[in-house]
């Protein structure tokens, strides 16, 4: 039986998502659990897993549409099923006639899509490795192009001797050189070098364009976000220099019951543990500022900043000051993975109280974080370099970092900043402190 497919609701305060978009065509039998779209909120984007193995019967809502959680987006059923009786929404799309759309796309390559990928559909992709075949060779015919399981069944394969292309050591080696594909250049008989050079100079005067690159998915949410902040908030940055000696003794003493454990203890998971003693301190770094009421958090819920390929996420360990610097660690860690994997929950990215944001690993030294809205204030780690320091009249090497502190001036003063700064500097110097 048709079933509507609707928006996930994929956390609390998610209401509506943008479908980046979707892996699957018209006419695709799809199984329970298969990916059918992207699914881009002001948080991250998702994968929405099939709930309902069927054919793909109509699609509502199309790449880049931006969907109220809950409505419809598409329908899945039985194929050829008549859906006539089904609501589609109010959308534009809803009012197009709602039987199974038949699409015939034919195209001279497969259609590819932007991150390089052929465009099929699962068990299209499943099919063609468990035949052997390689679906750049086959020509899709569904919709925009996509490669269905009956373009795998009905697949000829060229015979070999067709395929191959009479080409001379020299060419084949500039080819080669310049990743050139071979098909695509023409010549009288046998492919000589002149050829080559010929497709190559041609290739050179339309390379000189600029690439356009379309500002969406989670780097649109990110530069939106960041003019938000940067535009609402008037913030100072304060820097302090840090004696790193006994925190890295620190750390060295405790590994051992750390790997035990199977944990790994990185300088990130002490300074998160140190900022929420500090927070607790002073209240005031751990607030927000919503509108124009200043709201003081009981817990510190501290955030991790992480870069990814496709833009920056930061999921926020809930309580870190009742937690042990375990459980810190282990948390951490735990988030860090699921953001490289696309797992991040839209719960953890919310409800944050304070941020850091480490670029030590890049040997940066100083640098201004901007604040994580709508908290007050955001931490930057910076590199740690061995430096020459004089100590009780006799120059010494010492493992020296930069903190750099952004705070928000209209809740957060400079010497409040300052004082919070040093406190963390005080902990971090001497972590014995944070056991009295």
């Amino acid at each position: 039986m048709a079933q509507l497919i609707v928006m996930p609701k994929f956390g609390l305060t998610m209401t509506e998502g943008t479908i980046g978009s979707w892996n699957v065509a018209v006419g695709d039998t799809i199984a329970e659990g298969d990916i059918l779209c992207e699914i881009e909120t002001d948080k991250l984007t998702n994968e929405f897993e099939s709930p309902k193995a069927g054919v793909l019967l109509k699609i509502i809502e199309g790449d880049g549409a931006t969907v109220t959680c809950l409505e419809p987006i598409a329908i899945i059923g039985e194929a050829n099923e008549d859906i006539s009786g089904l609501s589609g929404g109010t959308t534009p799309q809803a009012a197009e006639e709602a039987a199974p759309i038949e699409v015939t796309v034919r195209s001279e390559t497969p259609v590819k899509t932007a991150g390089g990928q052929i465009n099929a559909s699962p068990l299209a992709k499943k099919l063609a490795k468990e035949k052997g075949i390689d679906l750049s060779l086959i020509t899709g015919t569904g919709a925009k192009g996509s490669i269905t399981v009956d373009d795998v069944n009905n697949y000829t394969p060229v015979a070999e001797a067709d395929q191959k292309v009479s080409v001379s050591p020299v060419a084949k080696k500039m080819a080669e050189a310049s990743g050139l594909d071979l098909s695509t250049v023409s010549g009288d008989g046998r492919i000589m070098k002149k050829d080559v050079e010929a497709l190559l100079t041609q290739s050179s005067k339309t390379e000189a364009a600029p690439e356009t690159i379309p500002l969406k998915g989670m780097r649109k949410t990110i530069a939106k976000r960041m003019s938000e902040s940067f535009l609402t908030s008037p913030r100072v940055t304060y820097t302090r220099p840090l004696d790193a000696t006994a925190m890295k003794e620190f750390r060295t003493k405790l590994k051992p019951a750390f790997e035990k454990r199977g944990l790994k203890l990185t300088f990130n998971h002490i300074i998160m543990k140190v900022c929420a003693q500090a927070l607790l301190e002073f209240p005031h770094l751990n607030g927000s500022l919503v509108d124009d009421t200043l709201i003081l958090h009981p817990h510190a819920h501290i955030g991790l900043a992480i870069g990814l390929d496709s833009g920056l996420l930061v999921p926020n360990v809930k309580n870190c000051d009742c937690k042990s610097l375990s459980q810190i660690a282990e948390e951490t860690e735990k988030l860090i993975a699921e953001a490289k994997s696309g797992r991040t929950k839209m719960d953890d990215l919310t409800g944050g109280t304070f941020t850091l944001t480490n670029l030590g690993a890049y040997g940066i030294t100083s640098f201004s974080p901007i604040i994580n809205q709508p908290e007050l204030a955001i931490l930057g780690i910076d590199a740690m370099v061995d430096t020459p320091v004089v100590i009780g009249g006799q120059i010494t090497i010492r493992p020296m970092m930069n903190l750099s502190l952004t705070a928000d001036h209209r809740i957060i003063d400079g010497a409040l900043a300052a004082q919070f700064l040093q406190r963390i500097g005080e902990y971090l110097e001497n972590p014995a402190l944070l056991l009295v």
